[in-house]
């Protein structure tokens, strides 16, 4: 039997495993037997704990509900952050993740604030398909036009500012954007509200999961869009599905700050043998 954790930041939701002292190997086809709501445990996004190898105090996997493996997640970095300055009773620790290093501190009264870093602008850095202004772009799916940014803090992001949060049609047109030719690692989607200069209202489809609760690079990259648009201040409240994160993307040095909840659900465990037998 393998223990495991059930965590959510606002409501994105996580099966977390601890590998630092013995390696748990997670294939996709396991990952998406755990994340499965029906037969597994279910989850937005499975995390596994390793090792560090670059001298932060942990590195964290974090493989989606499909069983893809993806570079960043803000909510899961809350949670293991949170787990951890409590484990080890210290105020701040490092998390390697393939989206680069996140330096995460407590914010007080179960809040955790992340310095994401800073967001990555450049076409090639999203990755786009061919030379844009990632500012604003032209995008059609579906048979519709959208005016588009894109945003990559460590995993990418398309975000649509739309007149409704609340109707816009994110079910329908959050897979043709995902998987749009125009993004070749595939992308999230947020579809945003401005509320005023220092409120945006969020919805979002996440890369190989579809609609959660909550994103919390979805919200970094939301706010650095708003803000390079002129639409909004750089320190602002994005209200997601589950709650709010409150996002600031620093003058002085360019790095995004996110703060918000974590919280514990259940802990249980888990026989993965048999939970891959019978997926």
């Amino acid at each position: 039997m393998t223990a495991f954790l059930k965590m959510h930041g606002l409501g994105n939701d996580f099966v977390v495993f601890d590998g630092r002292k013995g390696a748990i190997l997670l294939e996709p086809r396991l990952a998406r037997a755990v994340a499965d709501r029906r037969f597994g445990i279910g989850c937005d996004q499975v995390i596994v704990i390793e090792p560090s190898k670059n001298g932060a105090e942990v590195a964290m996997r974090i493989l989606n509900s499909d069983g893809g493996e993806v570079e960043a997640c803000g909510n899961a970095a809350r949670c293991v952050a949170r787990l951890l300055m409590e484990e080890k009773d210290v105020g701040s620790i490092r998390i390697d993740t393939l989206g680069g290093p996140l330096l995460c501190t407590d914010a007080g009264q179960g809040a955790v604030t992340i310095d994401i870093g800073a967001p990555r602008l450049d076409w090639t850095e999203i990755p786009l398909a061919k030379n844009l202004d990632t500012n604003g772009f032209a995008l059609e799916a579906g048979g519709q036009s959208f005016l588009a940014s894109a945003v990559s803090v460590g995993n990418p992001h398309c975000i649509l500012f739309v007149a409704d949060a609340e109707r816009a049609a994110v079910a329908q047109f959050g897979p043709l954007i995902e998987t749009h030719a125009l993004f070749p690692a595939r992308t999230n989607v947020e579809f945003v509200q401005v509320m005023s200069p220092s409120r945006l209202r969020m919805r979002v489809w996440e890369r190989g999961v579809g609609i959660t609760r909550a994103c919390g690079t979805g919200a970094c990259a939301t706010a650095v869009a708003a803000a390079r648009r002129g639409l909004a201040a750089r320190k602002v409240d994005v209200v997601l599905d589950g709650g709010t994160l409150v996002i600031e993307w620093r003058e002085s040095d360019g790095h995004i700050l996110m703060t918000g909840p974590s919280a514990l659900s259940f802990a249980g465990d888990v026989d993965l043998v048999a939970l891959e037998r019978g997926s």
